[in-house]
């Protein structure tokens, strides 16, 4: 029996209007694997750097192929993403309409949006360290999905107020069923 996936049970019918590239990954079920390229932007200062270094982002600036294994389960899935000589993961559950993120020791919490055709996840609350950051320094999160043919397309920038961009990577995985490795994939 096929379940419905995360991200179609936090949006609703605004998953439905997804491009389908979008919807397509978000549906996916067990394990799979993506190829993509992507371009990486080093942290702006030498606190940003410190941060990314706790959060496990890219410290370098770069540009060339990436790979994403996805491992999803119903309200969990774990995002590892191996960019060129840095490997970053972190957890994504269901909670209640929203998504949180564990990254590090960060847990993120996001709202989904469908805006044109594209996923856009909007921070509304972020834990670090087990402490609540407070209004003034929470980072100004940029976390858009858009899709074409068999492409999603990902831009990620996060600026922390007074600390500067911490991490920032756009580009794009190729989406098809062929990744599967194992579990289902369910039907959209």
């Amino acid at each position: 029996m096929n379940q419905q996936s995360m991200y179609s049970a936090v949006m609703g019918d605004a998953f439905n209007r997804l491009a389908d590239p979008i919807r397509q990954f978000h549906t996916f079920a067990g394990r799979h694997e993506f190829q993509g390229e992507v371009e990486v932007a080093a942290p702006a200062t030498f606190i940003a750097k410190l941060l990314a270094v706790l959060l496990g982002a890219p410290l370098k600036a770069t540009q060339g192929p990436v790979r994403f294994e996805l491992l999803a389960k119903p309200d969990t899935e774990t995002w590892t993403r191996f960019f060129p000589g840095k490997t970053m993961r972190s957890t994504l559950t269901k909670s209640g309409n929203r998504i949180t993120e564990r990254l590090g020791p960060s847990l993120l919490t996001f709202a989904l949006f469908e805006v044109m055709g594209t996923l856009e996840m909007r921070l509304e609350k972020m834990y670090f360290l087990g402490l609540q950051c407070p209004a003034w320094l929470m980072p100004q999160v940029t976390a858009r999905e858009t899709g074409e043919g068999q492409m999603l397309h990902f831009q990620i920038q996060v600026t922390v107020p007074f600390v500067g961009r911490v991490a920032s990577y756009t580009g794009y995985l190729i989406i098809r069923a062929s990744t599967f490795h194992g579990g289902a994939r369910e039907s959209g």
